[in-house]
């Protein structure tokens, strides 16, 4: 699937479909320009008499595009049957049209729809044009109308070229200026469609030809969508845990959307005048955490007057729209201002819309979107961990059954499908099956300890009993002997390395060592006076149980030279300060929050204070394409134990023992 991305994979509309049938033969001979759009047609009706997306049922998505249909083939005085039956349908089946969502109904329906019913009485259907389920439709297409900036429209690219077909008293010699490079207006098959009829265009001609023989007739509802496809693909692949098996189809989907990403902004679909803050917001996003070079002064074009929006002129705010933005502004580097009014104020609306209940959205019905907005605003980006993460949107995938909201409904085959499911599932309980076996064999080892505070504070001894160097803080030479077993297995399991695995042995022992004489001489007051030591457990590391963890991965993922560079120069240095600083601070937090009234004006300071350390952590972990100089990898194994640590700081103990109980205890099924 990911090597056949091209325009974008997506399902066929009906409704942009019969707009496409109903176009005329340019030559003037009669009949239809396009008769593949009305053999779909034919061959598309559904069982009940409508025409639209068998598997989930919306009035919305069946009554306009069974409409369409009915239109399309009586124009051209065709199979009365099948008319006849859609009919019957839309006459069962309009008062559906009152209970509906409206946060569900399609992109310009208010519009398109009351055209459509215009069209239908010219032809003489036998239509119930006075049903009362219509009336709030027609009055809602005459205010929307008066608010459509009749001469603006005309002069820049704005939304509605999106959804021409349904706007009455147009100029079309200045809308012909507006035509995007590929013939269409704004990718839109049934704006297109309309074009042409009024305007017998050649390259809304060839726009129309083209897509009408690459789908066979049945024509999409938007096309292309090749940025929407390249950058929801790999959100999906990431946020499932299986994005590690793909990394040369994300590098060159990345690359993809960098070479058509603008200073304005990016649309659906590339070379397009008109942006809108979705696709923007996942694309900056997923670039800046793959180490391109994105400014966030992109959403000054989404800002006005102190809120964001999607598109100019936008009617109703979407909740995804707000949802990535948030996202995009939690991967913010020092200074960057307009990031933090973007994160404030998408917050804000999604814990409002979450309070209300009506976290829906007008762009996708999946299955769980309040659930996925609730953990990114629980755990943002600093505090989302991997396993945490895959198992949590596991979960929340739909796969087949997410459905995508345009002016029909339609489905992405290859952003949302059951193969990324079901892989995700497997690896994920493979995962799990490793980690339990290797925590079992951890109690085994360990199960002569009755304290694990015992374990920090025990000598190392080599295998035959002789000290490493600690001699006369013997305390336990089980356990030491214990460390030396796990030493010993890990330079074992390490990839071979040209000095020689007794090379990578000394290694971890000497890491083991230093780290044990810091925590010696912390104990016996040898560390230094400005050394605060806080009482009690504590679930966040200090400075040097990071530096440890962080060498011994190193050592372990046979990355020896990088992590040695990285941790002796004096840029990492500054690193191990600042994480440092970091993982002090959260472990005050920790203890603050045990009284937070009492102690709320200390902790918000505290908060401002790791949020700025985190946003220059992350300005110089984040791997960068255009720098070599340091492994990616080892900078994210610092950039994963920090964020671990503002994890635990962050997580109330329930939720980490029930993470822990979905992450290492509970199988996918």
């Amino acid at each position: 699937m990911l090597s056949s991305m091209e325009d974008g994979a997506i399902t066929a509309s009906a409704y942009d479909t019969a707009w496409v049938a109903l176009v005329p033969r340019l030559d003037g001979e009669g009949g239809a320009q396009f008769p593949a759009a009305v053999r779909w047609i034919v061959g598309s009706q559904l069982a009940d008499g409508s025409w639209g997306d068998e598997a989930l049922f919306s009035a919305y998505d069946r009554v306009i595009n069974t409409l369409a249909c009915v239109v399309a083939l009586t124009r051209w005085s065709l199979h009365h049957d099948q008319c006849k039956q859609g009919l019957q349908f839309l006459n069962l089946n309009l008062w559906r049209l009152v209970e509906e969502e409206p946060d569900t109904m399609p992109i310009g329906f208010e519009i398109a729809f009351p055209s459509l019913v215009e069209a239908a009485r010219g032809l003489g259907i036998d239509f119930p044009y006075d049903h009362p389920a219509l009336k709030g439709i027609y009055a809602n297409r005459e205010l929307k109308l008066k608010r459509i900036p009749k001469d603006m429209m005309h002069i820049v690219p704005t939304s509605i070229l999106h959804s021409l077909e349904g706007m009455p008293g147009l100029d079309w010699q200045r809308l012909l200026k507006l035509q995007c490079s590929d013939g269409s207006f704004l990718f839109s098959p049934s704006a297109t469609a309309y074009a042409l009829m009024q305007t017998g265009d050649k390259k809304c001609f060839a726009y129309i030809d083209r897509i009408i023989k690459k789908f066979d007739g049945g024509v999409p509802n938007v096309y292309p969508v090749d940025l929407f496809e390249h950058i929801w693909v790999v959100d999906r692949l990431e946020r499932l845990g299986i994005s590690r098996y793909f990394q040369r189809e994300i590098e060159q989907n990345m690359d993809y959307v960098n070479r058509h990403w603008t200073e304005d902004g990016i649309c659906w679909a590339r070379n397009s005048n008109v942006k809108e803050v979705d696709d923007t917001a996942m694309a900056f996003r997923l670039l800046r955490l793959h180490g391109y070079n994105v400014s966030p002064s992109v959403f000054k074009n989404f800002e006005k007057d102190g809120e964001f929006f999607c598109f100019v002129g936008q009617s109703t705010q979407a909740v995804t729209g707000m949802y990535n933005l948030n996202r995009a502004s939690q991967i913010s580097f020092p200074g960057e201002d307009i990031l933090q009014r973007a994160r404030n104020f998408s917050y804000e609306f999604l814990r409002e819309r979450e309070a209300q209940g009506t976290l829906h959205d007008k762009w996708i019905i999946s299955k769980d979107l309040p659930g996925e907005v609730q953990y990114t605003l629980d755990f943002p980006w600093y505090a989302s961990l991997p396993r945490v993460e895959a198992r949590t949107y596991i979960g929340q995938y739909g796969g087949n059954d997410d459905v995508w909201i345009g002016k029909t409904l339609y489905r992405m085959p290859i952003v949302n499908n059951a193969t990324y499911l079901e892989l995700a599932k497997q690896d994920f309980n493979r995962c799990q099956a490793l980690h339990q076996h290797e925590l079992q064999g951890l109690q085994n080892d360990m199960s002569s300890m009755k304290r694990m505070e015992r374990f920090m504070w025990s000598s190392l001894y080599e295998e035959n009993g002789n000290v490493l160097g600690l001699e006369g803080y013997a305390k336990d030479g089980i356990l030491a002997r214990t460390l030396c077993q796990l030493i010993d297995l890990l330079s074992q399991e390490t990839p071979p390395v040209r000095e020689g695995q007794k090379c990578i042995h000394n290694l971890i022992r000497c890491a083991w060592i230093e780290w044990m004489m810091q925590q010696i001489n912390m104990k016996d007051g040898r560390y230094g006076k400005g050394r605060v030591m806080y009482p009690g457990s504590c679930t966040v590391h200090n400075k040097e149980t990071c530096l440890l963890i962080a060498q011994i991965v190193e050592i372990c993922a046979g990355r020896i030279e990088e992590a040695a560079s990285m941790i002796n120069n004096t840029e990492g240095s500054w690193f191990i300060q600042l994480a440092s600083s970091i993982c002090d601070s959260l472990h005050a937090k920790m203890l603050l929050s045990q009284d937070t009234k009492k102690n709320e004006t200390t902790i918000n300071q505290i908060d401002k204070e790791i949020e700025l350390d985190m946003q220059e952590l992350a300005q110089y972990l984040l791997p960068r394409v255009d720098d070599r100089r340091i492994n990616n990898k080892t900078k994210q194994t610092f950039l994963s134990i920090v964020k671990s640590c503002y994890y635990a700081a962050n997580c109330s103990p329930h939720m980490l023992d029930q993470h822990i109980s979905e992450v290492i205890f509970e199988q996918v099924i």
